[in-house]
């Protein structure tokens, strides 16, 4: 694997971190969600959407 495959993408000037893993991209939904969002914090962003998305 080489350096550059782990390397940050960046979109709308935010940083989101990237993982190449098993011949295809994997990124953090967390920072995904960040540049979304424009949440002040997206990892409880995150953490509501998917209470809010569960099955009760």
């Amino acid at each position: 694997m080489s350096e550059a495959q782990n390397k940050l993408a960046v979109f709308q000037e935010k940083e989101i971190r990237r993982v190449w893993h098993n011949e295809e991209w994997w990124f953090s939904v967390s920072d995904v969600v960040g540049v979304l969002s424009d949440s002040r914090d997206p990892k409880a962003y995150w953490r509501k959407l998917k209470q809010r998305e569960s099955p009760s």
